[in-house]
Formats: C-alpha cells, structure tokens, sequence
C-alpha cells in the first residue's frame, strides 16, 4: 500500500488501522449519565482517569444529579474527591456547573458546543468527551495524546488544542471523531509513549514520519 503523503491522507490510514487496532475503545471514566461523565470530566484535569474513577462512585452516591449536587456543602463535596489535583477548585467548578445546569438548562446537560462550554469547568476537550460519549453527536477531544500524536503524524503544525481539534475535524468523519480521538488516546498511552515510545511495534510504524527520529 503506498505511503500517504498528506496529512490528510495520514489522518485516514491512521484512522483505520487504529480502528483496527483498538475496535472496543471506550471512555475509561466510569458514567451512567451524561451528567455523571460531564462532572467525572471536569474532575479529570490534571488527574488519572484511575483517580477520578475511586471517587466518583462515593461522589455520586452521594450527589446523583444536578439538583442535589447544586446544593452541596463545599467542604463535603472536597472530602470525596479530596484524593484528586486541585480539589479545592474542582468542588467549586462542579458545583457552580451543577447550578448552571438547574438555572439554564431546566437540570439536563445541553448539547451545544456554546452551552457546554459555559459551564464552570468546561473546555472544548470536556465538552467534546461529553457530545461524542454520552450525547452520540460529532466531538473530537484533543488531550495531551491527541496534541502528540497529531504532531509525530505531521497531521499539523499547530500546538493549541483548539486549533488542531478544528484541523483534525474535516480529516475524520463527523461520527467517528470521538472514537478516533479515544484510540489515538490509547495508542498514546499503550505503544506511543512519550518517553519511550515503542516504533517496532507501533501499527503506524510504516508511515508515520518520526518513526526514523526515534528509532
């Protein structure tokens, strides 16, 4: 198969052999609801996926929708996810994006870009996690991985989250951005690594312009 030489046409190989590679991606922050995977979200920053996932459970237990946890006391709220980065921060964030939620959007999670990203807490990368996982509408989540990965791939030049996420969109399909962002997430984390990323056993290794410059 020949060698795609657009960046373009990187974004599509790239697409279909990690669509092979990993056919049961899926978001790895524990959720029952679009509610649950927006504040597991939130919490995410600067945290481990594994971190949030120990202290949603008691966290939502506790505060199950946006009409209990608007009303939470703060220094409730901090003693669940006190294990967490910035838990001081996060417990106001979730709890004013609980009040949002009530005053603006009758309690439910909207589905706009616009609306989600006028939450307290709330980027483009959440409100992307959100629209693509538990919303089924097109979003592509730009992490750390994604930022990297879309690099290595000379898929672009750019550096800011934003700007790849709106360079990305036209490579992939509407509905398939989401799954593509969590399978570059994975590669990311799994064969990509940053600091030793493992070229010889990578499934881009044939075309990926910067398998040369680290192995």
């Amino acid at each position: 198969m020949a060698r795609p030489r657009s960046p373009k046409g990187r974004a599509r190989r790239a697409h279909d052999r990690l669509a092979d590679e990993y056919p049961d991606a899926e978001c790895e922050l524990d959720h029952d609801s679009a509610f649950q995977l927006l504040i597991a979200t939130i919490l995410s920053a600067q945290a481990t996926d594994v971190g949030v996932n120990k202290v949603t459970p008691g966290l939502f237990a506790r505060f199950p929708d946006a009409y209990e946890l608007a009303v939470a006391e703060p220094a409730v709220v901090e003693e669940l996810i006190g294990s967490l980065g910035l838990f001081r921060n996060k417990t106001k964030s979730i709890i004013k994006c609980a009040q949002q939620l009530i005053d603006l959007h009758g309690g439910e999670v909207p589905t706009s870009m616009k609306d989600l990203t006028a939450l307290a807490g709330v980027g483009r990368k959440t409100a992307n996690v959100v629209r693509s996982v538990a919303l089924d509408l097109p979003g592509l989540p730009v992490d750390t991985h994604v930022l990297r990965l879309s690099g290595l791939l000379e898929l672009t030049e750019e550096t800011d989250p934003v700007k790849v996420e709106l360079v990305l969109n036209p490579m992939i399909p509407a509905s398939e951005r989401g799954l593509f962002s969590l399978r570059v997430i994975l590669h990311g984390r799994r064969v990509c690594i940053a600091r030793r990323p493992r070229c010889d056993e990578c499934v881009l290794n044939d075309f990926c312009p910067s398998v040369s410059l680290k192995s």
